[in-house]
């Protein structure tokens, strides 16, 4: 169950920081790409929760 959630977590931030990419403040930008950086490790770690399995 882990790995979906985490999985969905990062879809949820990596859209949320795609769309604060757009803004047209810098610091807003810059909030996106971290923000679409951390959805991006959520969704690895997801991937890795889901071959080891709940060995986690």
């Amino acid at each position: 169950m882990g790995e979906f959630t985490e999985k969905v977590k990062g879809n949820v931030n990596e859209a949320v920081g795609n769309v604060k990419q757009e803004s047209n403040n810098p610091e807003t930008r810059a909030e996106g790409r971290q923000q679409e950086k951390k959805g991006e490790a959520q969704q690895l770690k997801g991937e890795v929760e889901g071959e080891l399995g709940n060995d986690i």
